[in-house]
């Protein structure tokens, strides 16, 4: 772990004209377990979100804040992973895209489906 943080540096900053955005490793490590959740979340349900890898994001994302935040479960022991709770995660991310799916697949079924006469 050690060997881990010292090849990474502090963050990522990034300035455009006035505006500068500085992203620590802290978020980074965040994004990417997101999308370790999202793309899991996607295989269990077998179904693609929008804007494939980034949909899959910003599912999990959504899915951290529902669990962490909104709904609250009790009595379930978690396995956290950089302050990140993997179980929650997991069920949240699962939630979303199993309501996109049902929001969804109708339409993409009907639009892909071909009528012969």
């Amino acid at each position: 772990m050690l060997a881990f943080l010292t090849v990474l540096a502090d963050g990522v900053t990034i300035k455009l004209g006035d505006n500068v955005w500085s992203f620590g490793l802290n978020f980074i490590l965040y994004l990417v377990i997101a999308a370790i959740v999202g793309l899991v979340a996607e295989g269990l349900v077998k179904y693609h979100l929008p804007f494939g890898f980034v949909g899959a994001i910003i599912a999990a994302l959504i899915g951290i804040w529902l669990m962490t935040n909104v709904i609250i479960i009790t009595g379930i022991g978690d396995i956290y992973l950089f302050t990140v709770p993997l179980l929650r995660a997991l069920i949240g991310a699962i939630i979303l895209v199993a309501i996109w799916k049902l929001i969804t697949y109708g339409f993409a079924r009907r639009r892909y489906t071909a009528h012969t006469v």
